[in-house]
């Protein structure tokens, strides 16, 4: 009899869900904050400097400067700046979607040091004689705009006009901002306005007033930004830029577009493939799917998380990831109907025997991503943010949601008699006995003998291997300005560029360069790259310049070697930590040997990557190394399920007497996981090729880098994890004569009940 009360639970929650998704996605997507590498803005890494001698750079120091950013970052009316101290001696700015980045640089980086001196360079007076907030833009008598300045003291500025005059014909008060002591100097002969002169008026009389007025070839906008900057205060330190990253709006509009655009794309065609081939749970997972993505979303928005490209790509690749646990519990259930189960009885025992894997698998992928998030920047932070939020989301969803959904209609006892609804046909179905359940089904790769050829499989290895580490000492790689230092500049233009014209342009504004690559789908892209770090005045140049000339402002990098080598180190030590994480996680779970050769076999998949890109010439940046951690974290999950059903074969025998006992676990395990192994990694490699395909130019190698990983990763699981633990355990019986079984595998008391 059909109880329907469950199958009319499941449609309230549909309609539920569904109401309350359409009537709040609007609002979380136009809440959400978006970094600068999708609407445009740029960041700076700041070194704090001392500002005089016997300064200290402490904490008092930096967050008395990070105060002063604040408030010059308020000036420019960005509405949700992110200031961040970070060590011992630096300051990071973000500021996403400020109009006029060249404009924010000066502000931000201009000490507001004013200062009056006489012809002689003599220091008369400085900021610290400026009244409190007494700076304000103004209008002189011509009508040009000037800046009045409230004094202390009318008192000194007396005295101030009274020495100057007596230095007629010198009788010049030479007003600087950011004057460094005898670098600069002032002569009417040679009166060449430098970046930090201001102004130079002849004094003829004496004042006695406690109000200056400044004017010189200002703008409206210029004498605003310069009142604004002297209310804010002068900074109490120095300010060294060590790292930079600026991009167009242009560019951040159409990486977000194609990205989303991609990840449609990628999410549609997993929804198909996971309906068509797991039937009926498939259906119910692109509903736990869709949950899921809703559910992401939302924590982001309550989190104030800031999005970025490399989020979105997280994002994305969460669903394909989020679909392993449906894979894994949908084929157990399958081999349990298969047995001759019914659906009731292979709901539950698929459900049980799956749960130890899924949780081993999301906990080495949210190792590798918590490791990501300590050691990365702050775009790979974000690609780490939102795979640490995705993975535990997806186990709340695709666990859960999804056995609590199915189970409503399983318990309705509608498919009973009807395993078809599950992808199973009525002639897999085999007799139940005592001595026959899930371990004993045949399956179509009963014919592969995986452990007889291991050693050519090592030998293959070996010989990919030797191969990779030649081409990559012969032709190196394709280092990008994060790890060597430099500045990179990326154009984009409505119409074909060519590198020739590309040149001619940079020689324009006297930056010539011979490092220049054209991409994008209609050849709109090109990459320039300096040895060198370019000045805020060359930068800002290029900017002007390009964007007049192909209607988009550019994006540009700069990295100092300082950087460059911490990028280098953080990136070996995040890779390190990884893999003793690993070892440690699969010894505490399984044991020491297959914890060795599952590390080996990622670090396999891993390496493989390099030469890669070696080969291919495609440029290593950061983003790469999140390519690398996250194969990292993903790769070993093939292996933990091979594991975990190796466990099973083994806890059968409770004891391995011979060599043909290790080979049979092997083998058998092997086959009876090598499909859901297949499909979970096509899940993922799905999302992957749509961002490849699809996406923005700006994580093209990084999909790249992820794919390589993915396809050699499950190779590695096969071939090389799986082979090696058979020649460590061989050893051990040798040794032992007779090995005992692992103990009674652990049952979860959170199974949850449907």
């Amino acid at each position: 009899m059909v109880k329907k009360s469950r199958i009319i639970a499941f449609l309230a929650f549909i309609v539920v869900f569904s109401c309350l998704m359409l009537s709040t996605t609007n609002g979380i997507l136009s809440n959400i904050k978006l970094g600068l590498d999708l609407q445009g803005g740029f960041e700076i890494l700041y070194e704090v400097k001392p500002a005089k001698e016997g300064q200290v750079i402490d904490e008092k120091a930096l967050a008395a400067t990070a105060e002063a950013l604040d408030k010059r970052v308020n000036i420019l009316g960005v509405s949700e700046p992110n200031i961040q101290i970070e060590g011992e001696n630096r300051i990071r700015v973000q500021l996403a979607g400020v109009e006029d980045q060249n404009e924010a640089r000066e502000i931000l980086s201009t000490e507001a040091n004013l200062s009056f001196r006489d012809a002689n360079d003599r220091l008369m007076m400085d900021g610290s004689d400026l009244a409190e907030g007494g700076a304000e833009q103004t209008f002189d008598e011509n009508g040009k705009p000037s800046v009045s300045l409230k004094l202390k003291s009318a008192d000194k500025f007396r005295n101030v006009t009274e020495e100057i005059v007596k230095l007629a014909p010198n009788n010049v008060l030479v007003i600087w901002l950011d004057h460094e002591e005898g670098k600069d100097s002032f002569s009417k002969e040679s009166a060449n306005p430098e970046p930090k002169y201001i102004s130079a008026p002849v004094v003829n009389q004496v004042f006695n007033q406690n109000t200056v007025s400044i004017v010189g070839e200002f703008t409206i906008e210029e004498a605003k930004n310069l009142a604004d900057i002297l209310n804010a205060g002068a900074l109490p330190v120095k300010l060294d830029e060590i790292y930079s990253t600026s991009v167009g709006a242009s560019f951040g509009e159409q990486a977000m577009d194609k990205t989303v655009f991609a990840g449609i794309i990628g999410v549609l065609a997993v929804y198909l493939f996971m309906i068509f081939y797991y039937r009926f749970p498939g259906f119910i997972a692109t509903i736990t799917l869709t949950v899921y993505s809703y559910l992401t979303v939302l924590v982001f928005d309550w989190m104030n998380v800031v999005l970025t490209l490399p989020g979105i790509a997280a994002l994305i690749l969460g669903v394909g990831m989020a679909v392993d646990a449906n894979i894994i519990t949908y084929e157990r259930i399958r081999e349990e109907i298969k047995v001759g189960k019914t659906i009731q009885a292979a709901f539950k025992a698929g459900n049980q025997s799956s749960f130890s894997a899924i949780t081993d698998a999301n906990l080495t992928t949210l190792l590798a991503s918590a490791v990501l998030f300590f050691y990365g920047t702050s775009s790979v932070k974000g690609f780490a943010t939102s795979l640490i939020i995705g993975i535990l989301g997806s186990f709340l969803t695709n666990v859960y949601l999804s056995r609590w959904l199915l189970g409503l209609w399983v318990n309705s006892r509608i498919f009973n008699k009807k395993p078809s609804w599950f992808g199973v046909k009525q002639k897999e179905i085999h007799h139940i006995s005592e001595s026959f359940d899930t371990l004993d089904l045949p399956t179509k790769f009963d014919r592969f003998d995986f452990v007889k050829h291991r050693r050519k499989f090592f030998a293959f290895s070996g010989i990919l291997l030797v191969v990779g580490i030649i081409c990559l000492l012969v032709l190196r790689l394709n280092l990008g300005i994060d790890f060597t230092s430099g500045t990179r500049v990326e154009l984009l233009s409505d119409s074909p560029l060519t590198t020739e014209k590309v040149t001619a342009e940079l020689e324009k504004v006297e930056l010539p360069t011979d490092d220049i690559v054209i991409s994008g789908e209609n050849n709109n892209i090109a990459v320039a790259r300096f040895k060198g770090i370019l000045t805020k005045s060359e930068i800002a140049t290029l900017k002007s310049h390009f964007s007049e000339e192909l209607g988009a402002e550019p994006n540009v990098s700069s990295v100092t070697p300082t950087v460059g080598k911490e990028l280098a180190k953080n990136a070996l030590t995040a890779l390190l930590i990884s893999v003793i994480g690993l070892i440690i996680f699969v010894t505490f779970r399984f044991e020491l040997r297959m914890a060795v050769s599952a590390v080996i076999a990622l670090l396999y998949a891993t390496f493989f990557i390099i030469p890669f890109f070696s080969i291919t010439g495609l440029e290593v940046d950061i983003t790469f190394i999140a390519a690398l951690l996250t194969v990292v974290g993903y790769s070993i999950n093939d292996t933990i399920v091979t594991f975990d059903r190796m466990r099973e074969n083994m806890q059968r025998r409770r004891y391995i007497k011979n060599y043909e006992d290790i080979v049979d676990v092997v083998n058998t395990s092997l086959r009876q996981t090598l499909g859901r192994s297949v499909n979970t990694v096509l899940m993922v490699a799905i999302t992957v090729i749509s961002l490849m395909i699809f996406g923005s130019e700006a994580i093209r190698p990084f999909s790249i880098a992820l794919l390589v990983g993915l396809i050699v990763g499950t190779y590695s699981s096969i071939f090389i994890a799986a082979q090696l633990w058979v020649e460590w355990k061989h050893r051990e019986l040798k040794k032992k004569g007779v090995i005992k079984t692992f103990k009674e595998k652990r049952v979860y008391t959170d199974e949850p009940q449907v």
